[in-house]
């Protein structure tokens, strides 16, 4: 075991070599010993303050809201567009189908390039594309091929803001308070899922029409390309540093009302990064930064894929995924059950989604304070002293222990309400206990789907909006093949045994992957860094 006098011999050696002589959760870290990344003169992590990263959370969490709100708002709408097309329900699911392929695809091609060329440029122009998107369907009534080309181009524009705005809060905010910003952003992203049916079906019967719909996606979009336009800053740490140094700034890189005031007062006001990431008046508005070529830019693209290889980060996309895979099973399954069951019609089947909407709203809120308890939890452990100033040296801290502390207990909770759940519906005992289940289901999930897709960007700090595209990436295909399956399964094996089996496998499987990855995950992260340092 490392101790702080051999800690304290090491000094005057290499980083490769100093970083390859600490054991993994089994090391003491002396009380006072500094990070690496703590600097001499004591920089923050971030020029924002408490309440303009307040501002910025509400601001990334409303952005956030587009994917989810656009995929299930128009869910409601396949009725009306089967039969304005005049086509097959088979060649309208198609359209649900494209959409969810770009789902994958945009956080892929968006999230990298944000991490190379910035967060601003990239949030601006998808929801630009997202803005246009949505006007063209709603002006289209004659063309399906047209139709199909549309909803491609409003999921590329929806779904890069899930990476990019976990990009944003790796710039800004310090790993051991990630979960307080990360809660109300998951929250705020899970309520357009929970609401997006019930706005779609509202505006579409009220109307008759679908094009009222995407008229009002035109309206969210536009909104929210005005409040990024004005207020969001660049935030990329190898671009602006952390927003204190106004010479890094370009003009493009400030925010709206940061330029209007450098424009028109010549002088802007201090100390508010969320106008203006400096909060002072930027002493060269062309920047000093080094251009980055085409080629580079292009190479950034594959490192999403890349990071799926790696062995730490495969186990924590495994959890992540599977979580996901669990939960679309769920919704997918929801009106078989209280059509057939239950005997529901069309409006109740969209109200049992409720119970579920809520429980993930609900639990993102507490899975935040979660994680940010956990990480105080473990340092408290170890012996570790939190920086809430310049922030803690992940590659000296056992992050893996942090973020999955408690996880065993959440499992056997999951699994248990899995199987509940199963033999319930299979009894056809009273739909409230159906729909409880669906509410603690929902709570349960969203704590494993937030807080390993963390852990990926807590262990890729230079290209955190790449590690948040792997998950999207990893995410959709395992999504994708558990819905394949799933009418299938429940033909030849019934509810019952279904989600039984659908419970065992995430809960055995994610528990093997979630011990290793507490004794292993940290040894390998470090290898990954080494000879990321030698090459």
């Amino acid at each position: 075991m490392a101790s702080h006098a051999s800690l304290g011999r090491n000094e005057g050696k290499t980083e490769i070599e100093d970083i390859s002589k600490i054991s993994t959760p089994a090391v003491k870290f002396h009380a006072t010993e500094k990070s690496p990344e703590d600097t001499k003169d004591g920089t923050a992590f971030t020029a924002f303050s408490r309440n303009q990263l307040r501002r910025l959370r509400l601001l990334l969490g409303l952005a956030t809201i587009t994917s989810p709100l656009t995929a299930t708002i128009y869910f409601p709408l396949l009725p009306l567009l089967r039969d304005h097309f005049n086509t097959s329900a088979q060649a309208i699911n198609l359209t649900l189908t494209l959409y969810i392929v770009f789902q994958a695809i945009s956080p892929a091609l968006f999230g990298p390039l944000s991490d190379t060329y910035g967060r601003r440029p990239f949030f601006l122009f998808t929801l630009s594309l997202y803005v246009v998107g949505n006007i063209g369907l709603a002006l289209n009534k004659n063309s399906y091929a047209v139709l199909l080309v549309l909803r491609a181009v409003q999921s590329l524009g929806a779904s890069a803001a899930y990476a990019i705005s976990f990009g944003v809060v790796a710039d800004v905010c310090v790993p051991s308070e990630r979960g307080r910003m990360l809660g109300p952003i998951s929250m705020a992203l899970n309520l357009g899922a929970c609401i997006g049916p019930v706005v779609g079906g509202a505006v579409a019967w009220t109307s008759g029409t679908y094009d009222w719909v995407f008229w009002a996606l035109v309206i969210v979009g536009a909104a929210l390309l005005l409040g990024v336009g004005l207020l969001l800053p660049e935030t990329t740490r190898s671009l602006v540093g952390n927003g204190s140094d106004p010479s890094l700034y370009r003009w493009w890189q400030l925010s709206g009302l940061g330029l209007i005031r450098h424009r028109f007062r010549r002088t802007l006001e201090p100390a508010d990064p969320v106008t203006n990431a400096s909060g002072t008046q930027p002493a060269n508005l062309h920047g000093s930064q080094s251009s980055v070529s085409l080629k580079d830019g292009l190479k950034t693209i594959l490192v999403c894929f890349r990071l799926i290889l790696y062995k730490d980060t495969c186990l924590s996309l495994w959890v992540h995924g599977s979580f996901y895979t669990v939960d679309y099973s769920f919704v997918a399954a929801v009106p078989d059950i209280f059509k057939d069951v239950y005997h529901y019609n069309e409006l109740h089947v969209g109200l049992s989604y409720l119970p579920r909407g809520v429980g993930i709203i609900i639990g993102s809120y507490f899975t935040g304070k979660l994680m940010d308890y956990n990480y105080r939890c473990t340092a408290r452990k170890f012996g570790w002293t939190v920086n809430k100033v310049a922030g803690d040296h992940l590659l000296r801290f056992p992050i893996e222990c942090a973020r999955s502390r408690g996880s065993y207990w959440m499992l056997i909770v999951s699994t248990t309400t899995m199987i509940g759940y199963g033999w319930a519906v299979e009894r056809s005992v009273h739909p409230a206990v159906v729909l409880v289940l669906q509410f603690m289901q929902g709570s349960w999930g969203t704590y494993f789907y937030t807080t390993y897709s963390t852990l990926l960007v807590d262990s890729f700090p230079q290209s955190p909006s790449s590690a948040a595209a792997a998950t999207s990436i990893t995410r959709c295909a395992m999504a994708a093949a558990g819905i394949a399956i799933l009418q299938p399964l429940l033909d030849a094996a019934g509810r019952g045994w279904y989600f039984t089996v659908l419970g065992l496998w995430s809960g055995i499987l994610c528990a093997a992957a979630i011990a290793t990855l507490r004794s292993k995950g940290m040894d390998w992260r470090k290898e990954r860094h080494v000879a990321s340092l030698s090459t």
